[in-house]
């Protein structure tokens, strides 16, 4: 007789990584460590990802339980918050850093590789990529900030006033939401291609000191849009699309 899966165990199998993220963010520090995409990925089930990568399932579950049993900080209960709230704090938090940070790293990439191009070629093709993030993440913080923003705005004060949603507003968010999305995924792609490209951002032997600050600028870069990302697929838009229904 084949045993049968228990229930605890049954309903994690089922759920996708964005999900558990949405519902814990504590659960984040747990594919963090694995390399486990939350963001742009956390629409694969937990099982393909522990599958993908070559994990055991029952150790990642207990992680995760170890994880949800640490102190919740109020400022992390994300799910929570209204979705004005939440758009505020990513541009406040997460665009405000991708408006400083961007530029500088850019000009790093290219720094070095005037000086170790030659012995390292992966370097022209990561600022290559990283230029192409910069100028297509101008235009997508442009149209949430402008356009979906203000739109989820109006369509949560109309829902709390009891008032009629805005044919305009809805309209406008259901054509962003399927552009953002889409745009989520081919940024989510380069970056993983940068952190393939630089071997999970391992410093050279002839590193100087720029390469090695460049390297861990890229790290932050991916740590802070995956978070960001997640905020946004997972919880605001996701949110957003059932207020819009």
């Amino acid at each position: 007789m084949t045993e049968s899966t228990p229930p605890q165990k049954k309903e994690v199998f089922q759920k996708k990584i964005g999900e558990i993220v949405a519902e814990d963010y504590r659960t984040a520090t747990v594919f963090d460590k694995y390399g486990i995409d939350f963001c742009c990925g956390g629409q694969v089930l937990l099982t393909t990802a522990c599958q993908e990568k070559n994990l055991d399932f029952d150790v990642i579950q207990q992680e995760i339980k170890a994880a949800k049993s640490k102190p919740l900080e109020r400022s992390q209960n994300y799910a929570t918050w209204s979705l004005s709230f939440l758009s505020d704090y990513i541009v406040n938090t997460h665009h405000a850093y991708l408006n400083e940070e961007m530029g500088p790293i850019a000009s790093y990439a290219h720094k070095i590789v005037d000086v170790h191009g030659t012995n390292h070629p992966e370097l022209i093709k990561i600022a290559t990529i990283f230029d192409k993030i910069t100028s297509d993440m101008k235009g997508h913080l442009r149209e949430e900030e402008e356009i979906l923003f203000p739109a989820i705005k109006r369509i949560e004060a109309d829902k709390k006033n009891s008032s009629p949603s805005q044919s305009m507003d809805s309209a406008v968010i259901k054509d962003s939401l399927g552009r953002l999305y889409h745009e989520h995924e081919e940024i989510g792609d380069a970056v993983h291609e940068i952190r393939r490209l630089s071997n999970e951002y391992a410093i050279p032997e002839d590193a100087c000191n720029t390469f090695n600050l460049t390297y861990k600028k890229l790290k932050e870069f991916e740590e802070d849009l995956h978070r960001h990302v997640h905020l946004e697929n997972n919880i605001l838009f996701l949110k957003a699309d059932q207020f819009n229904s």
